[in-house]
Parts: structure tokens; sequence; C-alpha cells
């Protein structure tokens, strides 16, 4: 199932994605008589129980929102954790003059960062170099605390695309990232919420990334150095994953750190960002 969130008069909107277009889940259930979580928080904390209701709704379903004509909310909306993982692909590592890690590499975001498909985004006045970085990103499910890697998978509700929107010369200031990463705008995620029984293997999507229409990453989440169960199976021996922690996994070469030009992002340049199965994120920076 494909979730999403739009802005609406009376607030955000949960909608779910059909062949036949958007269902604006709150209007249809009350159409219909029907009971349903009517946002992607509520939808993640109900589980199973949530999504059964989702299904009903889709089946009651008769009228449809055309999607070009909603404005998206973020994909989610209010996670106690945004956890980002650097350095987890070796050519993205080569790129950037890193050494390849022992462990995974971790640092933050908040609610703040959180952006969402066709969001225009505003870097701060402070920082110069831009930069645009495709990532799969997972949603928690389940609360996790020392879980193992055979049962990490089982513990995800669903997954997005999102762009690691960084600001190099802060990243870069001190040993720490968070300054250079943890911007307002800075973490889009969208344009869905894919559940994760659509994708049986998260390691092997192909991802890309364009700027302006030219291909600028392209690879495969199997070349992660760290796969997606391994770190959260790490993340949860220290601390307690709650449903609706989000989990940045990395992103792989072709970053314009890594290029011997750096023509960082400027207004006006649009970035698509695609996840194979979880739909394009696109985000301009604003003029």
């Amino acid at each position: 199932m494909k979730l999403l969130s739009f802005q609406a008069t009376d607030g955000v909107r949960l909608g779910i994605k059909t062949d036949s277009g958007i269902v604006d889940v709150k209007a249809t259930a009350e159409k219909a008589g029907l009971s349903a979580p009517t946002t992607v928080d509520e939808v993640i904390s109900s589980g199973t129980s949530g999504l059964e209701q989702l299904q009903q709704i889709v089946s009651k379903a008769e009228e449809f929102l055309d999607e070009d004509s909603i404005s998206f909310a973020p994909a989610v909306q209010k996670p106690k954790k945004i956890i980002c993982t650097g350095a987890n692909y070796r050519a993205h590592v080569a790129e950037a003059n890193f050494t390849v890690p022992d462990y995974p590499i971790y640092f933050p975001k908040y609610q703040n960062s959180l952006a969402a498909h066709n969001e225009d985004i505003v870097p701060p006045s402070v920082t110069k170099q831009v930069d645009y970085e495709v990532e799969m990103v997972v949603v928690m499910g389940k609360q996790a605390k020392n879980i193992t890697q055979e049962e990490a998978l089982d513990y995800v509700f669903g997954y997005a695309t999102g762009n690691d929107l960084s600001a190099r010369e802060l990243q870069t200031r001190t040993i720490q990232w968070m300054y250079g990463k943890a911007i307002d705008q800075f973490a889009p995620i969208g344009p869905y919420l894919v559940t994760a029984d659509e994708i049986p293997n998260p390691q092997n999507l192909d991802l890309k990334c364009w700027v302006n229409g030219e291909l600028r990453q392209s690879s495969n989440t199997e070349l992660m150095i760290f796969p997606i169960a391994e770190m959260i199976s790490d993340l949860s021996q220290t601390m307690t994953l709650e449903p609706g922690d989000v989990i940045f996994t990395g992103t792989p070469e072709g970053v314009i750190l890594g290029m011997k030009e750096k023509n960082w992002l400027k207004p006006g340049d649009e970035i698509v960002c695609e996840v194979e199965g979880l739909g394009k994120l696109i985000n301009r920076i604003a003029e």
C-alpha cells in the first residue's frame, strides 16, 4: 500500500495512492460510516489492524483525487527520531575521500528538517555549498530493543525515497556533521510511504538522482556497506527504536562533494530522487 499525506483546509490528511487516483481516507470513511486511522502516525501505531481498515476504505472509495491537484506533506509527520547514516557506499566513500568505516556512522536530523514532495527548499544564508543525496528511507513499525539482524526487517513498517540535503562547508567544519545536516527542510521524504509487504527485498533496489534532468547518481541498495537489517539491529543495542522512527540509509556516489568542479545547488535547480518502487521525490531550490 502506498500511503501519503497531503494538505487540506482542516490540516494534513491521509491519502492512499491507487490506480484510480488518491483516496482521501477521512472523507471516504465518513461517507461510508467506517472507522479508520486518519494520519500516517495512527496507521503506524495501529499496525495490522489499521492497514486492514484502510483496505476497507479503498474498497468503498467512490471519489478519487488527482495527484497533480494535491499539495503533499512529508510522508511521515512526527517521528521521535530521524537517524541518518553516513559513508555507507564504498564508491561514495572514495569520492568524498573518507575512510571506509568499521562501524556505521550515524548523525541526527530532527522534525524541523522534514520537507515534502514538490516543496521548495530554502537553504540558510550561511551556506553556499548545498548538495543532494538520494537515499532509501526506513520507517519503523514496532518498538525494537536488542533485536537481531535476522528479525530486524520484521520491525519495519515501510520505506520511502529521501534526500539527505547537506551544507558541505558546515558539515565539514568540525568532526560532527549535525550542523551541516539538521537544517530546516533538509530531509525531504516522499512522495509515498510504501508498506513493507510491497518491498520483499529492500537490499536490491535501484537509486537514482537527477539535477535539472541530468542523471547524477545511479546505484543499488545491494551496495550498502552496512545493510538495513544490520543497522536496525545495531541501533537497537543502544536505543529503543519506536514506531514511526526514521532511518536514512546512506547515499551512493555522484554527489557534488565528489566532483572535481563543484557547482553547488543554486536557486531554480530541480532535484529528482528515486528509489525503485518508492516513487520520485521532487524538490527545487527556492528562487
